[in-house]
């Protein structure tokens, strides 16, 4: 096994961080690193969106907005995006193209956030990607801006590793299952 299949390998994902987080400045080389993914057309279709701070409680409120009608408990549903002290919210940006339909460029845009989660992993950060109904929510796209082209394929929560994290084990798949040869 190479340096770096051993490094992806002993990536895991993290329900709980501490309150430490990358800096702005720290993530913008990930960033760059991460969008050299394949990309057909180059079309760069995705964008990152930081949330800290107040922008969490933001979000917290547009869940509830959103979950009014389920009876969702509104208190623990607002808290769900303080987990964590950095949010990166994961955006397609859908655009028209005769060679590259809609399901490639959030191909694409997931293959970023895949990659920028293993980026954060290997700097030392715990990161765990959440999805969810909510991605679909109007209050949520509202409260992100984005526009009708743009659809959000989740949130990446970053934060420092717990030193009593249980997390840290995870078996290995067995390959023979998942790569077959077509003779």
């Amino acid at each position: 096994m190479t340096e770096l299949a051993g490094r992806v390998a002993a990536r895991r994902s993290y329900s709980r961080v501490t309150a430490d987080a990358p800096t702005h400045e720290e993530l913008l080389p990930l960033v760059a690193a991460a969008g050299r993914v394949a990309d057909h057309s180059a079309l760069h279709p995705w964008r990152l969106i930081e949330l800290r701070g107040e922008a969490r409680e933001r979000l917290g409120r547009a869940f509830v907005a959103d979950a009014k009608a389920s009876g969702t408990d509104a208190e623990k549903l607002a808290a769900k995006p303080l987990r964590s002290s950095l949010l990166l919210a994961i955006v397609s940006v859908r655009t028209k193209s005769e060679k590259v339909p809609g399901w490639e460029q959030d191909a694409v845009a997931s293959g970023v956030a895949h990659i920028l989660s293993l980026l954060l992993h290997d700097a030392g950060w715990g990161v765990m990607w959440r999805t969810g109904h909510h991605t679909r929510s109007k209050a949520v796209h509202r409260m992100h801006g984005l526009a009708k082209n743009e659809r959000l394929l989740g949130w990446l929560y970053v934060g420092g590793i717990p030193a009593d994290s249980k997390e840290g084990h995870r078996t290995t798949i067995d390959p023979e299952r998942f790569l077959t040869t077509l003779e």
